[in-house]
């Protein structure tokens, strides 16, 4: 052992950097090979105090007998030296005796390292100071620099100061304009005091150290290019604090107006603004506000919409000539969402059409009226001379979309190759039910009757595994304690692998298939404990008394399995004297479609025909009559209104005791909060697991449902339009599930809802006046926001379900207007007005009538709230004679 080795092996780094100074090229050549070996020895055991004592010096040492650059860059970097705690200073002393030309290119190749690679600025920097070259520009570098001039806590200087000392300031100002996502680190620790990047950006522009135009075009260009919320912020800050003299907005009016058509809402506004202060003082061109106000007035900001209504109204109140080039920019926003918008363009076009000079432009305007809703139409057809409406061709159609159709599962595939290549893709991603249950049943399949091609064949699947490592004492260590649970179907699949690979105990998976009910049971835990039963009780076999098929399998990605196949699977298990899994037939019999009574009564007659014990319990089964749905009661939890369910008495007979807990009572308030059930994928199985009773799935995920709109979570709704999609009765759970998800925090979320409710629609199974006054009910109490919900329910009626809409809320705002016809101490609920909108829109759309309970009180009250107009248009469009 050389004594470089023997220093760094023993982590004394003075030593080390004293017997590298003077070493000459061969040197270093020589003491590569067993610097090399001495860290393929200490990676095995990284995290050893051996090892973490070596590292630092085993950095420093294999970078400086690195002779070739790309080696010298690809060692400093490496994943194992980023936690070696080394100094830049350190590095750079052992490097720094290098030729300049050396030293440029290991500073360039490291600079080209992504971002997460956490090469230091120092070292970076360093190595360009050291070479004399030119400054790497690349995302990596340049998010050191920037964080590098921020932390200006550290010398007490500020950012503008550090920024005019700096020698490469030219280049790197013009790659941050450049670096995307540069955002969120130009914002931290700044702000938007003195000290802030953008102010230092715009004294340099001012004392003449940056040249203004290119800065300004630079920052113009980077906010046209788009990117992150940040990058909006931190980019529109700088050229703000740039203040553009009057000549430089003029200069790039095609720039502000590419801004308003297509940034960002807080760009947009801010382009709008100097348009229309341009526009006001006469130095935009009318054509130009046209073009502007067709793209500003198509977007769905009524911020941006208004405020350009607003301009357009100065403008040809100042201007008369301008009527004929801004009125048919007026009409654009006669089709926008939102009804005080065509309310508030209509009234500019009435009161400046007499101004246009052009029949065509006077016809245009009449043609864009006919976008308008019945209330507005009637009155433009007496103002801008539309088309009366012609009654006979309004007649409502209400558009749902169609019934979804499940899609047939396809047989196991019949090849190992393929099967390894489902296998693989399922463990990497979520597969859903069709992929995993394909996966699980071919793995079976193949484990019967063709066990070592198989093996073969899931070589390079197994190969990346987790349990496969030499290092780890393999999946005993994980599936050993037998009160952790599957968080995902990857872990299900992974058990079925490493029992496979013999990689379990069989004592392990016996005792896994034999775990009574946990310590500590959550709400989710019925559908857990039966998933897992199954899973380790195929693991179980496979190991002891490989099955020859699962019974259980789906037909349809619903998790609904016709009788007819069930049948047959198990005529196939008694010609080979196969004996059943118990997890796997009460799966199948949970899965068996009985809603055809008819099919059922056949497949009945034939599996009472086998004359095996399975046959006889399927044929009881299915001839016992439609499943009866759990008793669902309500409960209150503060803002929220839960439910919990009763006893389901025929899933306690004749099942395996991990089964019976999904036909036990559900409390609303019993059941332990702590859960490992947070995975999304793994709630999206629970549905294929009762397909025929989505209830019993419902009042389990109720709970975390409320959440998505009580406490702002994400993803949960996701499961709400495979519920819409299951059979069995949609009672009180699935509405309630619903409404929350109409009310979600995340957009994600409330598209699941809706999606959700169209399917409910279209099946004809929702109940409009129960999910109305469920809705009237949580946004009374706080658990649902109104205006999050007017937004779902608004894209609801935008698909043409206006009718279907209109039924829910015709039993919400009752409840909501309640409070205020009693003149109560509270005001109005915030965004009820938005409820109305869509209230009104759709009662317009649909042609609905008649009196809705406390609207005439509120549409009486006095001034012009967006809360008192549009109950006033709402009652205009039910009541039509009594509003005019």
């Amino acid at each position: 052992m050389s004594e470089l080795i023997e220093a760094v092996r023993a982590g004394r780094t003075a030593e080390v950097v004293g017997l590298l100074d003077g070493m000459t090229d061969a040197e270093r050549r020589a003491q590569s090979p067993g610097l090399k070996a001495l860290r393929k020895e200490l990676r095995a055991a990284r995290w050893d105090a051996a090892s973490r004592r070596a590292y630092p010096a085993l950095h420093a040492a294999g970078a400086a007998c690195q002779t070739g650059a790309a080696g010298a860059a690809s060692w400093i970097t490496a994943a194992d030296m980023r936690w070696s705690g080394l100094s830049p200073a350190v590095l750079l002393h052992v490097l720094g005796d290098r030729d300049p030309g050396w030293l440029a290119d290991v500073a360039h190749r490291i600079a080209e390292r992504p971002a997460s690679a956490q090469v230091p600025y120092e070292l970076m920097a360093g190595l360009v100071r050291l070479a004399g070259c030119p400054v790497p520009t690349t995302d990596a570098y340049v998010r050191g620099w920037v964080q590098h001039i921020g932390s200006t806590w550290q010398r007490g200087d500020t950012v503008f100061d550090r920024l005019r000392g700096d020698a490469h300031l030219t280049d790197l100002v013009a790659a941050l304009f450049e670096t995307r996502d540069i955002g969120n680190v130009l914002e931290w620790g700044s702000g938007d005091g003195p000290n802030s990047w953008n102010d230092a950006l715009a004294r340099l522009t001012v004392e003449g150290t940056l040249d203004r135009g290119a800065t300004v075009d630079a920052c113009v260009a980077r906010l046209l290019r788009g990117g992150t919320a940040a990058d909006h912020r931190a980019f529109l800050r700088v050229l703000q604090s740039l203040a553009l003299t009057r000549e430089e907005q003029r200069e790039r009016v095609a720039d502000w107006l590419a801004l308003a058509s297509d940034a960002a809402s807080v760009v947009a506004s801010h382009a709008q603004s100097v348009l229309g202060s341009l526009a006001l003082d006469g130095e935009l061109t009318h054509p130009h506000l046209a073009e502007m106000s067709h793209a500003v007035l198509f977007r769905t900001e009524r911020k941006l919409v208004r405020a350009q209504l607003v301009l357009l109204g100065k403008v040809l109140t100042r201007d008369a000539s301008a009527a004929d080039e801004l009125l048919p920019a007026v009409a654009q926003a006669f089709g926008h969402e939102d009804a005080d918008v065509r309310e508030r363009a209509l009234k500019l076009a009435e009161r400046h059409v007499k101004r246009a000079g052009s029949a065509e432009v006077r016809a245009e305007l009449a043609l864009a009226a006919e976008q308008l809703g019945p209330a507005l139409r009637a009155r433009a057809v007496a103002t801008l001379g539309a088309a009366p409406v012609d009654a006979a061709a309004t007649v409502y159609e209400e558009v749902l979309p169609p019934v979804p159709q499940p899609t047939r599962l396809a047989p196991a595939p019949s090849s190992v190759t393929e099967l390894a290549e489902e296998v693989g893709a399922a463990l990497t991603a979520d597969a859903g039910v069709t992929g995993f249950e394909r996966a699980l049943d071919g793995l079976v399949r193949h484990a019967y009757g063709n066990r070592e091609n198989l093996l073969e064949a899931l070589e390079p699947v197994v190969a990346r595994r987790w349990w496969v490592d030499p290092r780890y004492l393999g999946a005993d260590r994980r599936y050993g304690d037998l009160r952790h649970g599957m968080f995902d179907t990857s872990d299900a699949l992974d058990l079925v692998l490493a029992t496979l690979w013999e990689k379990t105990r069989t004592d392990t998976l016996h005792g896994g298939l034999q775990q009574g009910a946990p310590a500590h049971s959550c709400v989710h835990a019925a559908f857990s404990r039966a998933s897992d039963a199954r899973v380790w009780e195929v693991a179980y076999r496979i190991r002891t008394e490989p099955l020859p098929l699962l019974l259980s399998t789906p037909t349809w990605s619903t998790g609904l399995l016709e009788p007819d196949e069930l049948v047959a699977r198990l005529d196939t298990y008694r010609r080979l004297g196969a004996r059943v899994a118990a997890s796997d037939f009460a799966q199948a019999q949970l899965r068996v479609r009985r809603e055809d009574r008819s099919v059922a009564a056949a497949a009945a007659r034939r599996a009472s025909a086998l004359g095996t014990a399975e046959g006889a319990r399927l044929a009881r089964w299915l001839t016992a009559g439609k499943p009866v749905p759990p008793v669902v009661r309500r409960r209150t939890s503060g803002t929220r209104i839960l439910a919990e369910s009763g006893e389901v008495l025929e899933l306690q007979e004749d099942f395996p005791s991990s089964f019976r807990a999904l036909g036990r009572p559900v409390s609303a308030f019993g059941e332990s909060r702590y859960c490992y059930h947070w995975n999304n994928a793994l709630r999206a199985q629970w549905p294929a697991m009762v397909p025929e009773r989505r209830e019993l799935v419902a009042v389990r995920l109720l709970r975390d449902l409320s959440d998505v709109a009580a406490d702002d979570t994400r993803g949960t709704a996701s499961v709400l339009p495979l519920l819409a999609e299951a059979g069995g009765e949609a009672g009180e759970a699935t509405h309630l599930g619903v409404a929350y998800g109409l009310g979600a925090r995340h957009p994600e979320d409330r598209l699941a809802a809706v999606d959700a409710l169209l399917v409910l629609a279209a099946r004809g199974q929702l109940d409009a006046s129960r999910l109305g006054a469920d809705l009237g009910q949580l946004v009374r109490r706080g658990a649902v926001k109104p205006t999050r919900l007017a937004e779902s329910l608004r894209t609801a009626a935008a698909t043409g379900a206006n009718a279907t809409i209109w039924g829910l809320l015709s039993h919400a705002l009752p409840v909501l207007l309640a409070d205020l016809a009693t003149d109560g101490p509270a005001g109005p609920i915030r965004g009820l007005g938005d409820l109305l909108a869509v209230a009104a829109e759709c009662a317009e759309r649909s042609g609905a009538r008649g009196e809705l309970p406390h609207l005439a009180r509120t549409a009486d009250r006095r001034g012009t709230s967006r809360l008192v107009s549009q109950a006033r248009r709402l009652r205009g469009a039910l009541m039509p004679e009594v509003a005019a």
